[in-house]
């Protein structure tokens, strides 16, 4: 009796000293642990629902410091009047207001297999791999860094780890984009889920999407440097530098014009095109072709509002618990003139597609590129 009494002592003890010690080591990232146990996947539709703003989510755009680089490291020159770049060997990185990525000088099919080799090594596994698009999407995965670091766990080490999980999952997609030059564009873009409670009571809970995280996907193009040939030193320097530059309004806004909306922008093709491209990895769009010198990205979009039999609330997102709804074929035009673009969209003959769906797109684009 008293053995069992110095136990539960020790148990409350222990309890006692959680709420105390625990901390989160929102800095780091650990997938690895997570990668070994996923879930089977499921092709969530893109979310039409514009994310709260967040502060934290926010990272100011700007030029690249060549300050912040090595003595011996030389500035590239701008490739329009709003991308700044910095390069290290055939690798440079490109930030364009507070988006960013990589520009190589190597064919996407050289690039492919390092690409790919990444994120295994980082614990992911994938959802989507296509070679002929350039595309790679990973699985959900939990970033068990967020784990708390509490007396408990450290005590009972990996014994009970698996009984411990936060309320975040993240997934990425990275875009090889070959230039006419013969180089590589390299996007990352990340998505993320957040499990919450239905109600005061707390005894059922929902996923639902939460603000991307500009930060994550840098460090994943900065750890994506090294992978392909940058020192860990110049790969940090870049993402330490400078962002002081003023970020350029788009203008983004949703119209409609001869009874079909449209998005405009203030920004020639070029710009309009790859932000574009970037807002439809985010919200989750697939895209199964694309025609730069048409400006068109060919994509499958699943109606949010089409019923499916659902099994749970983890099926949503972990598993494949329900019959998806039919995905329906649309093209996404993008046309240029001057320093202004209209993005449309049209339906799979390539006619303007007026209908409720045709609207959801063009403001899920125009909500993410405002």
């Amino acid at each position: 009796m008293k053995q069992n009494t110095a136990r539960l002592g020790l148990l409350s003890l222990a309890l006692g000293l959680t709420a105390c010690t625990t901390t989160f080591q929102e800095t780091k990232i650990d997938y690895k642990s997570a990668g070994k146990n996923q879930a089977p996947s499921l092709e969530v539709p893109p979310d039409l629902t514009q994310l709260s703003q967040d502060s934290r989510y926010i990272v100011p755009g700007g030029v690249v410091s060549a300050a912040a680089m090595q003595a011996n490291a030389k500035a590239a020159k701008p490739t329009d009047n709003n991308t700044a770049s910095n390069k290290i060997g055939d690798v440079r990185i490109e930030r364009d207001g507070a988006e960013h990525w990589l520009v190589v000088d190597r064919s996407a099919d050289k690039l492919w297999e390092p690409a790919r080799d990444f994120w295994l090594e980082n614990g992911f596994i994938y959802a989507m791999e296509d070679r002929q698009l350039g595309i790679l999407e990973t699985d959900w995965a939990e970033n068990r860094a967020k784990l708390p670091q509490d007396v408990i766990r450290k005590t009972l080490g990996k014994v009970f780890d698996s009984l411990y999980s936060t309320s975040e999952r993240d997934k990425f997609r990275t875009r090889l984009e070959r230039e006419p030059d013969g180089k590589t564009r390299i996007y990352v873009t990340h998505r993320g889920m957040q499990e919450v409670y239905t109600s005061e009571r707390k005894d059922n809970t929902i996923w639902q999407p939460r603000a991307r995280d500009p930060e994550l996907e840098t460090e994943f193009l900065r750890r994506l440097m090294v992978k392909l040939g940058v020192s860990e030193e110049q790969a940090s320097a870049v993402a330490r530098a400078d962002k002081a530059a003023a970020v350029t309004s788009s203008g983004a806004r949703m119209e409609t014009v001869n009874g079909v909306p449209v998005l405009q922008l203030n920004e020639g093709f070029e710009r309009a095109w790859r932000r574009v491209g970037v807002a439809l990895d985010r919200t989750g769009f697939t895209v199964e072709d694309r025609d730069r010198s048409r400006g068109i990205y060919y994509v499958r979009y699943v109606d949010p509002n089409a019923k499916v039999e659902s099994k749970g609330f983890f099926s949503k997102i972990f598993s494949q618990g329900k019959e998806a709804a039919a995905p329906v074929k649309y093209q996404i035009l993008v046309r240029g003139e001057g320093d202004k673009s209209q993005v449309s969209v049209l339906n799979e003959q390539g006619q303007p597609d007026s209908t409720a769906n045709g609207q959801r797109i063009v403001r899920v684009i125009t909500d993410d590129l405002k």
